[in-house]
């Protein structure tokens, strides 16, 4: 394990609050808008046109997104972060404002790229930034609200997509601006009261541009692989080689320079490595497989996607609920392990619990599993990047911070096309052999009305569509999709067992810094001597005097 000589300049609990305050409404925009946008997606192409271009308004965002998130935690270690921090929620905030003036699907696109570039800095700094003020032991509990954060926007994004797809589809995108510049000012505030020294240094700008155009050459493949294009076409093929090429290129780039943006020394920790390993997997499993739970409600349940988003809150429930007392127990215990193994292994169990899905399930019955899969996946995410922080130096705590977001992000997009193809192919085959006979059952004149909605190649992508068709076909498409369903999520519990395994050879390391009561590890971030990271320490009167200015500051604010 590597060691840090200091953890954090000194904080007291009121600027600390304030400081989670910015930071968490800087994440919670980002995350919203990776699921607000979908709901309302219909009734832009409606005004806006472009049909052809639909799913770019999605792709655009999380290419930018994914591919930006190494480059801003290596620009963070060297320039600092809150001028980093505050470009890219200064970055954000322009593209939201643009994204609600477009005018035509194309601007649009761009404008969504804008908001993706911005939201890689979001995802990532935030748990860099707490790092600098907290000890990896006290760090847990206040990283178990960033997962909060996560488990509120996977629900309130349906719902409040699907509310402003209803009346002015614009304020999906305005109404960051005031959440922005909320963030804006208490960062800008307390964040000055984290020293930096700058350093010498020399960007790796040829390693930049290797690692974003290979991460986007996979993202588009994975993207338009069995939408666009077929999975054996040209085109797709070709940006898999080429990903992979570009990927080999980064490595050797980033072996031969001596500010790399992604150090390759730090896979030589087993903790690193394999915590960055599960959360691959992790991301893969959540969210290639939870995103279609939407679909099983509006189409199997018949909820309209606003509902939808609603019955999603047992889920929201069981992240928010554990990732709060998983963040309070690892603080108090000084070790992560066990929880990563718990969470992947109640995460395999809800899979599995899935796989017993049926047209007739209760709506309880899918309650009580949407909580297994949210305690797994509370108990899971922060506690391994919490691991990763831990195993590295304060040096490289932004480059290993954003390496863990990048992971989780980079395996969601894996998960989303692997698990979306399962889907896709059980589904084709399971309505060739019932949709014939169910059609056979009706009298010509349903015939006719159910060929000129689309026949044998309705989308499962239009519910209102399917509730709308005589029962023998709504019943046959239901069923095809649950038996599609069900093989979604044991394919995603087969890959979860990966998980388990990978969790168990974690070390067990101690979290560093001190105690509840100050007791073992490095300093106390309530309280204490700190030296800042890369920083001189931070003498008893300039504390002083920071602290009293910021307290006037945020009583001002408050």
């Amino acid at each position: 394990m590597t060691t840090e000589a200091s953890d954090a300049p000194v904080l007291n609990r009121q600027q600390i609050r304030l400081l989670m305050l910015g930071l968490m409404t800087g994440m919670l925009l980002a995350a919203l808008d990776q699921t607000i946008v979908g709901t309302a997606l219909p009734t832009i192409v409606g005004e806006l046109g472009g049909i052809n271009h639909y799913s770019w308004v999605v792709t655009a965002y999380l290419l930018a997104s994914t591919a930006s998130t190494p480059l801003y935690g290596k620009m963070a270690d060297l320039y600092g972060r809150r001028p980093v921090f505050l470009f890219s929620i200064g970055t954000f905030l322009l593209g939201s404002l643009l994204a609600g003036l477009s005018q035509n699907m194309t601007q649009l696109i761009v404008t969504r790229g804008i908001q993706g570039l911005g939201a890689g800095g979001l995802l990532t700094l935030a748990f860099t930034i707490i790092s600098d003020v907290v000890s990896p032991r006290e760090r847990g509990r206040y990283q178990g609200l960033f997962g909060a954060v996560f488990g509120i926007s996977s629900v309130a994004g349906p719902l409040v997509g699907g509310y402003f797809a209803e009346t002015d589809w614009r304020w999906i995108f305005y109404i960051n601006v005031p959440l922005a510049i909320l963030a804006i000012v208490v960062c800008y505030h307390v964040m000055r009261l984290i020293p930096f020294e700058r350093r010498d240094h020399s960007i790796d700008w040829l390693g930049a541009g290797l690692l974003v155009a290979g991460v986007s050459s996979l993202l588009l493949a994975l993207s338009w692989g069995g939408n666009e294009y077929a999975w054996g076409s040209a085109v797709i093929i070709g940006l898999f080689v080429a990903g992979v090429v570009l990927g080999v290129l980064f490595v050797l780039q980033e072996a031969r320079v001596a500010e790399p943006i992604l150090p390759l020394r730090l896979f030589r920790s087993a903790t690193f490595a394999l915590a960055n390993s599960a959360l691959l997997i992790i991301g893969l499993v959540m969210f290639g497989s939870i995103i279609f739970i939407p679909l099983y409600l509006q189409i199997v349940k018949g909820a309209s996607p606003t509902r939808s988003g609603l019955l999603m809150l047992p889920m929201m429930a069981g992240i928010i609920i554990t990732s709060i007392l998983t963040g309070r127990a690892m603080t108090r215990i000084g070790r992560y392990k066990w929880f990563p193994v718990a969470g992947s292994a109640t995460l395999l169990v809800g899979m599995f619990l899935f796989t017993q899905l049926e047209v007739a399930t209760s709506l309880w019955v899918a309650f009580g599993y949407m909580v297994v899969i949210g305690v797994g996946l509370g108990l899971c995410m922060q506690s391994l990047i919490l691991a990763v922080q831990n195993a590295v130096s304060v040096r490289d705590l932004g480059a290993g911070t954003s390496s863990a977001t990048f992971f989780r992000s980079l395996g969601g997009s894996f998960g989303v096309a692997i698990l979306g193809t399962v889907l896709s192919s059980r589904l084709t085959s399971g309505l060739a052999d019932r949709l014939p006979g169910a059609i056979a059952q009706l009298p010509p004149q349903e015939r006719a009305a159910v060929a000129a909605s689309g026949g044998a190649n309705i989308s499962i992508n239009d519910p209102a569509t399917i509730l709308a068709l005589p029962g023998p076909v709504r019943a046959a498409i239901q069923g095809a999709f649950v038996d599609a369903l069900d093989m979604v999520f044991l394919t995603a519990g087969l890959i979860a067992i990966v998980a388990v395994v990978v969790t168990l050879t974690l070390p067990n390391t101690q979290l560093r810094g001190a105690g509840p009561q100050g007791a073992t590890g490095g300093a106390d971030p309530l309280g204490g001597e700190a030296p800042a990271p890369g920083g001189k320490p931070l003498t008893r009167e300039s504390k002083e005097e920071a602290a009293a200015d910021m307290e006037a500051k945020s009583q001002t604010m408050i």
